[in-house]
């Protein structure tokens, strides 16, 4: 049985911070969750989807995160409580319907869960999803504990339905990916069947039909909604105070924050001169509450990640009840107390503390900084970012490299997000030369194709995967072809979104709750919409590279497709088992001499092939080959072989 539907209320368990929002959302009595795959936020759906038919629950990893709120919000128009996920880049791709839900509100309760990413830990930003709360008018709340994510994930869907509005729950990396002890409380037992219910008033948002117009009377209701929040906020328990009654330095946070502003108080024994005041409900803010704590203290501290979200909407209050609480002295982002950038920790708040109230401490000497440096520079070798080995990756980027290279009219790849993303650097031989949003390097390259009339010549390739694919590279492919953009899409067909662990995709035949389901054809998609499409094998490296001279030398206008199609190294299917027996004949290998200088180690760079310093040849790592048989391609002197494995 799986800990999340856990019965025993009499003991704490250790949850993830993301299996904690999952457990909040089974005892709310969640029905339909839906969401996209992205770091830090895949295991809630994943966590769900393991007890769906145990809950009677429908789960999905839909399309993109747009359509995902779609579906949760057709959920909620049936009356039945649901939920969507997605990391920070995701309510940049949903914010369309964001919009318009916000207007037109909803019935069963709904709750989305954008997972942010300070310090870009496993992103290409660090975005804020917390701004689109105050631009479409709804409540956000922000856990700061692990406990507290839990509970406050069922209050969410709670005041959902007292409000009969949307409710953003925001986690971030620290809270989703760390671990803590949280106390349960019951599942429920009752069930409940939707409904959608449309004969009623035009505007009876509960039996009318459900639109954002008119905008009036919606924007209207929505700003009522909001201070209705408000008014709610003012005495929620998710906000604390902890601290003396006068402080010299009042601390106000949210979320991760929490943890670091209460272990730097207690690192600083300031707890007698230090207040702390947790908001937990962020967005809008109970004006009453602030001005009570304010009023406490004349200096106050935001700490915060990772704009100055909260420290602005702070500011705007205490402005308007400067005449009732005086004038205060503000640190935070914007004095440069804290980076405006980045992840926070202890240490970054031990210090602005220290700054602040003029103590004299360090949070770690510069002799320990030193050691810690020089440990690093002398004892660890270097390791550079790159491909799994056997990846089929860093073999297709190997032949796109060489068919640019003989093709020399200067052409390039416009990148995508996903492992393939790494190609920017030497693993993929910088062969990606654009790179932005996802679906975004299709999007480019039909704008590139584009340009010929301007003495535009130069080959334009652009390479996304394959639940890039459905997520967002179909429209760039229809608008590529409408209106005859001359590109040649690759398309790195791994059979999974591999990135953040080979979750499914509309091209599998198998769902989130592991159901045989249709699996779509990419290469039958592209060849409806009238594409040239040819279809490879990545570790085949001259068919390969023959194949992309040819599409490159195409002189018919128009959208080609290359589909590259090997299954991730780390995949299920291949993990276990290895196609070839790989071997290095070290006699014949002549490692730095001309003809080869270490092109296997130096340039191919597979993590499964090593350099002995000593002998100066190239040497076969057993332990992390995965005999794929590509690296016998690459060498010159043929002296790695392979056979088939037993």
């Amino acid at each position: 049985m799986s800990h999340l539907i856990d019965t025993n209320l009499t003991v704490d368990h250790l949850l993830m911070g993301n299996d904690a929002i999952a457990r909040g959302a089974l005892e709310a009595g969640v029905k339909v969750v839906a969401g996209y795959p992205g770091t830090p936020s895949s295991e809630i759906i994943e966590g769900l989807a393991n007890v769906a038919n145990d809950m009677n629950m429908y789960v999905e990893w839909s399309v993109n995160e747009k359509v995902a709120m779609e579906v949760a919000a057709a959920a909620s128009f049936a009356k039945l409580r649901s939920m969507c996920t997605m990391k920070q880049n995701g309510v940049n791709v949903a914010s369309d319907f964001l919009l318009h839900l916000s207007a037109s509100g909803v019935r069963g309760g709904m709750v989305i869960v954008p997972c942010d990413d300070p310090g870009a830990l496993s992103s290409i930003n660090e975005g804020e999803s917390r701004y689109f709360a105050r631009l479409v008018e709804i409540p956000l709340l922000e856990p700061g504990d692990f406990q507290e994510a839990k509970d406050m994930t069922k209050w969410a869907f709670e005041l959902s339905e007292e409000l009969r509005q949307v409710v953003m729950l925001r986690s971030v990396t620290r809270l989703s990916h760390a671990s803590g002890t949280v106390r349960y409380d019951p599942l429920p037992q009752s069930e409940v069947n939707a409904e959608f219910v449309y004969q009623g008033f035009l505007l009876d948002q509960m039996e009318g039909i459900v639109i954002t117009a008119p905008v009036g009377f919606r924007h209207t209701q929505q700003q009522e909604k909001i201070k209705k929040a408000r008014e709610i906020f003012e005495n929620s328990p998710f906000n604390t105070y902890t601290g003396p009654e006068k402080p010299d330095l009042l601390i106000i946070t949210s979320s991760a924050c929490t943890l670091y502003s209460r272990e730097a108080i207690d690192v600083l024994k300031l707890e007698d001169r230090v207040g702390l005041l947790k908001l937990g409900t962020t967005w809008p803010l109970p004006p009453n509450l602030l001005k009570k704590h304010l009023a406490m203290a004349d200096n106050i501290l935001i700490v915060e990640e990772v704009l100055p979200f909260l420290e602005e909407n702070v500011k705007v209050l205490a402005a308007e009840m400067a005449h009732e609480i005086g004038v205060k002295t503000f640190y935070g982002k914007n004095d440069a107390s804290l980076p405006m950038v980045g992840e926070l920790n202890p240490d970054l708040v031990i210090n602005a503390i220290a700054k602040i109230m003029g103590i004299d401490y360090q949070a770690k000497s510069e002799n320990y900084a030193a050691k810690a440096q020089a440990t690093v520079i002398s004892g660890a070798p270097q390791r550079d970012l790159t491909f799994c080995p056997g990846c089929p990756h860093r073999a297709s980027f190997w032949s796109i490299h060489n068919a640019l290279e003989l093709d020399g009219r200067k052409g390039f790849v416009c990148g995508d997000i996903g492992c393939y993303t790494m190609a920017i650097l030497p693993t993929g031989f910088q062969s990606l030369k654009t790179c932005h949003s996802m679906g975004s390097g299709s999007g480019l390259a039909s704008g590139f194709g584009k340009l010929g009339q301007f003495g535009f010549d130069q080959p334009i390739l652009a390479v996304c995967g394959d639940s890039t694919f459905f997520h967002s590279a179909i429209p760039a492919l229809v608008n590529a072809r409408h209106h005859n953009s001359n590109f040649t899409m690759v398309l790195l067909d791994n059979s999974g979104t591999a990135m953040t662990g080979f979750q499914p995709h509309p091209g599998l035949e198998i769902n989130a709750l592991g159901q045989e389901v249709p699996g779509l054809d990419i290469a039958e998609i592209c060849r409806a919409m009238g594409a040239r499409v040819e279809i490879r094998d990545p570790f085949e490296l001259e068919e390969t590279r023959k194949i992309l001279n040819d599409l490159i030398e195409d002189t018919q206008e128009g959208l080609k497709v290359l589909i590259l199609s090997q299954k991730c190294a780390l995949s299920p299917e291949r993990k276990a088992a290895k196609k070839y027996e790989m071997s290095i004949d070290e006699s014949l290998c002549i490692g730095e001499n001309c003809g080869c200088n270490r092109v296997c180690t130096r340039i191919f760079r597979c993590p499964g092939l090593t350099w002995d310093k000593t002998k100066g040849v190239t040497r076969l790592d057993e332990v992390l080959c995965i005999g794929c048989g590509v690296c016998a391609d690459i060498c010159p002197a043929k002296a790695i072989t392979r056979k088939e494995a037993a």
